[in-house]
């Protein structure tokens, strides 16, 4: 329902430009002459030999119209869902009122100091919050030390006071169940430069997006096409934002 609602409030556009790189994929589109470009996370299923293609019309995705592209987030395959989720990124208008640039680690912090935090998905600053923070759940499909399996939310969400959650969770379309085991008092956060900065999402019960603009789209293209990592194309041209119900 949550992407549906996304997809239902998107303005169309031309599809400018496609770009799948090793960590992360850009579309870059055009609505009403202005250039808009998105990100989201690559995702794939593994190549095999004889195996279909992961992106069935490779080289000529431009041919289709950027809402078109955008639907792709509902496809099968986890690269065209990539693709379909930075289409809706780039078609999602950048002009709201962001209340702050604090990256989603002081987010997290400044709102779960003393408090009992679930965090869904291991991100490079665990390790900082466990310092700082009286009591952090980390949720992982694939836990690394001192993670509790994914598995466990049922357990750990409804506690939580502060619940963290990756936007990876609405490419594989969990995203809703998590919310819905959130407790109603619990202060919610959708984090991630995957993340679609749309208030539609505070009907869900989310309370704050932690998500990234492109703002210099040449460099970003570039870094994404010759491999770069989140850290080397947020240099490139990327600025971190959080929207507030």
């Amino acid at each position: 329902m949550i992407i549906e609602t996304i997809l239902e409030s998107l303005s169309d556009g031309e599809v400018k430009a496609v770009c799948v790189g090793l960590h992360w994929t850009a579309v870059t589109v055009e609505v009403n002459g202005e250039r808009r470009c998105g990100l989201a996370s690559t995702l794939s299923s593994g190549h095999h030999h004889g195996s279909g293609p992961q992106i069935p019309r490779a080289g000529y995705l431009e041919e289709f119209s950027a809402r078109q592209l955008a639907g792709f987030s509902l496809h099968e395959s986890p690269a065209m869902v990539s693709v379909g989720m930075a289409a809706i990124n780039a078609l999602l208008p950048g002009n709201f009122q962001f209340t702050s640039e604090a990256n989603a680690e002081q987010l997290i912090l400044n709102n779960g100091l003393g408090k009992r935090v679930a965090l869904v998905g291991h991100f490079p600053f665990v390790p900082q919050l466990r310092e700082k923070l009286e009591h952090l759940d980390v949720l992982e499909l694939d836990p690394q030390p001192g993670d509790l399996p994914a598995s466990m939310a049922p357990d750990v969400l409804p506690r939580a006071d502060v619940a963290a959650i990756t936007a990876m969770t609405l490419f594989n379309g969990t995203l809703e169940s998590m919310l819905e085991l959130c407790s109603p008092g619990a202060f919610v956060i959708l984090l991630g430069p995957s993340a679609p900065l749309t208030p539609l999402l505070f009907d869900f019960g989310i309370d704050v997006i932690s998500g990234a603009l492109v703002t210099t789209e040449e460099p970003v293209l570039k870094t994404i096409m010759q491999g770069g990592n989140f850290r080397q194309v947020h240099r490139a041209g990327i600025r971190l934002v959080n929207l507030s119900k």
